[in-house]
């Protein structure tokens, strides 16, 4: 499954660099809900709330309300996990949080089936705090710690996200290997030939900035979702 991103600041759909630096601004959020329709699923990350300035619940809402939506940013809480599935958000994604004593709340509130967890990993370990914490585990080793407390991760492969630079395949399917539960590949997927290699070991592909660059065409992505 390829599942398109909208990453949302000030209402508008925006695409950073490195988590960081806004590259491109786009279409309004519905606007962009719409060019995707036919995905199977949209991943919504709410980036004012993952800073701490603010959120975008209406957005959120109407958007999850038209679509099958993940959605994640600022998600520290029991109390924002389920404020996202009370706005209709299919799942929430915790990054974090997941890394703290809060997670077991979070999963006590909203359930682990309603969770995926967010492993970001930059030069081999696990980053938190907007990628500047680098703690001492690797993906790999989390899978194993969060198997019975998700239902799949949202692996992003942060060396290489938003670069438009390619992505380390092999680190994927390592990590394909260590676990049975679902995979959404992240960071740095770049041509057709990435996300047929990642589908192929059975990884779902999450895709932000190649389909807003006009990198890689939606109408060819969605034949390869279907298929």
């Amino acid at each position: 499954m390829v599942v398109p991103c909208i990453d949302i600041q000030d209402g508008k759909v925006v695409q950073l660099v490195q988590g960081r630096t806004k590259a491109l601004e786009g279409p309004d959020p519905l606007e962009m809900l719409e060019r995707f329709a036919g995905f199977d699923e949209i991943q919504v990350i709410d980036l004012d709330a993952a800073m701490g300035v603010g959120d975008n619940a209406p957005i959120i809402e109407m958007l999850a309300s038209r679509a099958k939506c993940r959605v994640g940013g600022g998600v520290r809480t029991p109390e924002r996990a389920a404020q996202l599935l009370d706005l209709g958000a299919h799942r929430v994604i915790v990054g974090t949080a997941a890394f703290t004593p809060a997670y077991s709340k979070i999963v006590e509130r909203v359930k682990a089936q309603n969770i995926l967890v967010a492993l970001d990993s930059l030069a081999g370990k696990v980053v938190v705090d907007g990628w500047t914490t680098t703690l001492n585990t690797t993906a790999q080793e989390s899978l194993a710690q969060f198997s019975q407390l998700c239902s799949g991760f949202l692996c992003t492969y942060v060396d290489k996200e938003g670069m438009m630079q390619g992505t380390d395949l092999g680190w994927f399917a390592r990590l394909r290997a260590a676990t049975n539960l679902e995979i959404t590949a992240a960071g740095g997927i770049t041509t057709l030939d990435d996300v047929r290699a990642l589908l192929a070991m059975n990884i779902d592909v999450a895709i932000g900035m190649a389909i807003y660059t006009g990198g890689l065409s939606l109408a060819e992505l969605l034949t390869l979702s279907t298929k």
